[in-house]
């Protein structure tokens, strides 16, 4: 009688045999992980940055931006159709001004750093060059308000033969109503290179600050000015 090949084999041998393997599990890759945790958190860090962004350049009243290139401006709050703070400073001359007493004039507010920047009264010079191109756009008068105190403005006025009224502004208090420092090189301490035009009934009829990053702009060619004015005019 044959025997069973399978019968004949002993316990200990079927003990000893090599059990079949199991599947091993697939486990996550570890670096595949990390990356998809790395491309997460990069995206909430940008989406973060981008809020703050939005956020900080809502602050302080900006509300566009027009222009290109060196001499872009920002449009700063209060902006046009809106009523003009009121001004009541004194002047190099230590005359006073009120622009309440300037009903019926278009005034031309600039809004400038003070007597450590030179090319901020070099623009007061180039716009007092030839008065009939301001004239021309309706501006009655020009008025410069800086920082400056009264006895620093008086000798830069003095020494550089300029008729404009220079109103000192030391602590700031109207040009934070204008937000005018907001466009500085220097933080808020100082203002930027603002232009606000003013018309007859007390209503912000144009404004350009100029003085904002990133090119801190703290001189305007006059036909550059004017062409911005002329255009924001057309537009209002």
């Amino acid at each position: 009688m044959t025997a069973n090949p399978r019968s004949s084999r002993t316990s200990a041998e079927r003990r000893s045999a090599p059990k079949p393997s199991k599947a091993s599990p697939v486990r996550p890759n570890a670096a595949g992980s990390k990356v998809v945790w790395l491309v997460v958190v990069a995206v909430v860090a940008v989406g973060g940055l981008f809020a703050l962004y939005t956020r900080s350049n809502q602050s302080g009243g900006s509300t566009s931006t027009s222009g290109s290139g060196k001499y872009a401006f920002q449009v700063g709050d209060p902006g046009p159709g809106q009523s003009a703070p009121p001004i009541h400073l004194t002047s190099a001359t230590g005359s006073e001004f009120d622009l309440a007493g300037a009903h019926g004039k278009t005034v031309l507010l600039y809004f400038q750093e003070g007597v450590g920047c030179q090319p901020c009264f070099d623009q007061i010079k180039a716009l007092e060059k030839d008065p009939t191109v301001l004239n021309g756009l309706g501006v009655d008068e020009l008025v410069s308000i800086t920082g400056s105190g009264r006895d620093q403005i008086a000798q830069k006025v003095s020494d550089m033969g300029l008729s404009t009224p220079v109103l000192s502004d030391p602590d700031l208090a109207v040009s934070k109503t204008y937000h005018a420092n907001d466009y500085g090189m220097m933080g808020t301490g100082a203002d930027g290179h603002t232009f606000i035009l003013v018309g007859p009934d007390g209503t912000i009829r144009w404004r350009a600050d100029y003085g904002g990053k990133p090119n801190y702009t703290m001189f305007v060619p006059v036909d550059q000015l004017v062409a911005d004015l002329s255009v924001g005019l057309n537009k209002s």
